[in-house]
């Protein structure tokens, strides 16, 4: 995990890929399920900032539980996907480190894959910034459930190119240090129906493949598909069961 203070060029360039695939990233992504939810914020309705919102995965979960959401992310591209499923849904353009909102205007900040993202110091003073006295931090991320064989598979393909991409944590611990709390952590799953296609297109989504040249992009999607085509428990199956594990946890600032 690049730290803080060692922001590279390559690492700025991956943060800031998704406006490209944003359209992708909505269909092709999955969501998050409603235990995730309920862990960070309980059941009572609360003011919700989802932080790094993309193009609305996480506020789908948020809204169906009936929580009040405004939409952070610095993508225009990503919010137009986000503002496109959820028209209500206020959205600023904004980073974690510059929080788009007044002192005090929300009861909770969640954020779904994205806190890896974030410059650990200056967000974690803008969360405390934006909170009511009482306010909760929530930090999920899907991880795919490399325990299922051909998903162990397709994450050792991987491996080589993964850095920085997913849930760290270190991360979290950063955050609970600096925000004063413990980390209260749950687990829970999603399951994706996808087809052999859409798990390459989901693949390309990654920001470690979207800032890749044409001609590597094209290679590792290749691989996918070839290892999808061979492997036996996808090889000529129309219909695939992506299984993830969502990992939620739950920072409550002293």
């Amino acid at each position: 995990m690049t730290a803080p203070g060692e922001r590279t060029a390559a690492w700025r360039a991956r943060a800031g890929s998704f406006g490209p695939v944003a359209a992708a990233y909505a269909a092709l992504r999955p969501g998050y399920p409603s235990e995730a939810v309920a862990f960070v914020l309980g059941e009572r309705p609360r003011r919700v900032l989802d932080l790094g919102a993309g193009t609305g995965l996480l506020t789908r979960a948020l809204l169906a539980a009936g929580h009040e959401v405004v939409a952070v992310d610095p993508s225009a591209e990503m919010l137009a996907q986000l503002g496109s499923r959820f028209p209500d849904v206020p959205t600023r353009v904004g980073t974690a480190e510059q929080i788009p909102l007044p002192d005090r205007d929300v009861d909770a900040v969640v954020a779904g894959q994205a806190a890896h993202w974030f410059d650990i110091g200056p967000a974690a003073r803008e969360l405390r910034r934006v909170l009511r006295p009482g306010g909760v931090v929530g930090l999920i991320w899907n991880t795919r459930d490399r325990r299922v064989p051909w998903v162990g598979a397709l994450d050792e393909l991987l491996s080589g190119e993964i850095r920085d991409h997913a849930a760290d944590q270190t991360v979290v611990d950063a955050f609970a240090h600096l925000l004063g709390t413990g980390d209260d952590c749950a687990e829970s799953a999603v399951v994706q129906a996808v087809s052999p296609a859409e798990v390459v297109g989901g693949i390309g989504t990654r920001s470690y493949v979207a800032t890749m040249d044409a001609a590597a992009r094209e290679t590792l999607l290749g691989r996918v598909a070839a290892l999808l085509e061979t492997h036996p428990d996808t090889r000529g199956r129309e219909l695939l069961e992506l299984p993830y594990v969502t990992v939620a946890h739950r920072l409550a600032p002293g």
